[in-house]
């Protein structure tokens, strides 16, 4: 990967590449789980603090079935073990429930794909009746091997009580002297323990990463299955291509999204909403019929019914908006609450603020939050009229219904229903000059 990164934590769609392997394992919930590491172990261990599984280090490492024998001391003696790799991210669950409901606790079961160029990969080797009796990797493998189509996946569902004594009885007498996984298969053989196969839903399932190239391809790969989803269920993507979603998207009907646009953490849009192109929303919800103009930034968010925001906007974590409020070009909020009608349309910083129904901020307006030591709010009532160029120093009160005058600095509480301001007099000096600039010598 020429990354100081380990490979299984290069990160896909925003997780880890082994976040999604241990996403759809823990889909089956499975009884007990393991993750094998080895060069750059303590990273991988460091960068999942909380998951709930065993670790086992392999080292040195000798092969498939040499990081698999690591793992069985923390494995059930009973039931089948599923074998994942860390570098194969896509792989659906409901893949995973055929595999596993194919093996049941006494068959061991091979994921397979036929590939129309299977070069590099274990090939399935069948007997006249169709029934599989070994793998042969590709290094190892004879011309009519090689003709093959049906390739192992490196994915199986093996029989717990056997799983030991096969993996014991591994040898390393071939071109990797490695002690490969794939070799059980014979074994069960031998031993009259039925082998089957499934397939995956999609090919592309079982691709592995060993490159950047190969991580970009994944990514698109599985960003296109994700506009595939979004469109099945009545989205209209502009351009399905174009679309990135680094967590969960839920959305209503008739939801239209534009270009560019990345989604983070878990987002819901409702019915009717549009969302512009370029926006980034991340950990948000957006209510019915609301549009979101181009190059809005939200960040724990929540944006009523009919609301417009943008274009560029940014809602900061705690912003909260009821219906049709409207926060326009270059308006920042954080850690407040709106109430409904009320709008902000221009130029504006709102931050640690409680605003109340029917409110009007004009351009300028800044709440002076913060001490540089403490931050303090600032509630402004509703029907309240705020004029531009205004500095709300928190904790301050704007009264039901007051008007702040332009250019404003306001440090004491507005009364209701009046007009506050604070302003120098305006002064015309009338024998003033215009300075001017003196001759260069």
């Amino acid at each position: 990967m020429n990354s100081r990164l380990p490979k299984v934590l290069q990160p896909l769609a925003g997780l880890p590449l082994l976040g999604h392997v241990v996403t759809a394992a823990r889909a089956l919930s499975p009884t007990r789980l393991c993750v094998v590491i080895g060069h750059g172990g303590e990273a991988v261990r460091a960068a999942f603090p909380g998951l709930d599984c065993a670790w086992a280090v392999q080292e040195p490492q000798l092969g498939t079935g040499h990081a698999v024998a690591q793992a069985v001391p923390a494995l059930s003696a009973e039931g089948s073990v599923l074998v994942l790799y860390g570098d194969v991210p896509l792989l659906r669950a409901s893949t995973l429930q055929r595999l596993a409901a194919a093996a049941g606790s006494e068959r061991l079961a091979i994921l397979t794909v036929e590939l129309e160029n299977p070069a590099g990969y274990g090939r399935i080797v069948r007997d006249a009746q169709g029934r599989v009796q070994r793998i042969v990797e590709h290094k190892d493998a004879s011309e009519a091997e090689r003709a093959l189509r049906e390739v192992n996946t490196g994915i199986m569902a093996i029989p717990a009580r056997q799983l030991e004594r096969w993996l014991n009885s591994l040898k390393n007498d071939n071109a990797q002297g490695e002690y490969y996984l794939t070799d059980i298969v014979a074994l069960a053989v031998a031993e009259n323990v039925e082998v089957v196969t499934a397939a995956p839903d999609e090919a592309w399932e079982t691709l592995g990463v060993n490159d950047k190239i190969q991580l970009a391809e994944l990514e698109r790969t599985y960003q296109r299955d994700q506009a595939r989803r979004l469109m099945q269920g009545g989205v209209t993507l502009r351009d399905p291509e174009r679309l990135d979603l680094r967590g969960e998207l839920i959305c209503g009907r008739d939801v239209e999204i534009d270009v560019g646009c990345v989604f983070e953490g878990r987002v819901e849009i409702a019915d009717g909403a549009r969302i512009g192109p370029y926006c980034q929303i991340k950990d948000s919800r957006i209510g019915s019929g609301a549009r979101l103009l181009a190059y809005s930034v939200l960040d724990d968010a929540e944006v009523g019914a009919l609301c417009q925001i943008g274009p560029y906007a940014r809602l900061r974590p705690g912003t909260r908006l009821a219906e049709d409020v409207h926060v326009g070009n270059f308006v920042e909020l954080k850690n407040t609450v709106v109430a409904a009608r009320s709008k902000a349309n221009h130029l504006a910083y709102l931050g640690d603020a409680t605003i109340g129904s029917n409110v009007n901020v004009g351009a300028g307006t800044i709440t002076c939050n913060y001490d540089g030591a403490n931050k303090y709010r600032t509630v402004i009532e509703d029907d309240a009229f705020i004029g531009s160029d205004t500095q709300l120093v928190a904790p301050v009160t704007v009264k039901r219904g007051a008007t702040l005058g332009a250019g404003t600095t306001l440090t004491q509480e507005a009364p209701a229903d009046k007009l506050t301001l604070s302003r120098a007099r305006q002064v015309t000096l009338e024998n003033w000059k215009r300075p001017v600039k003196g001759v260069k010598k």
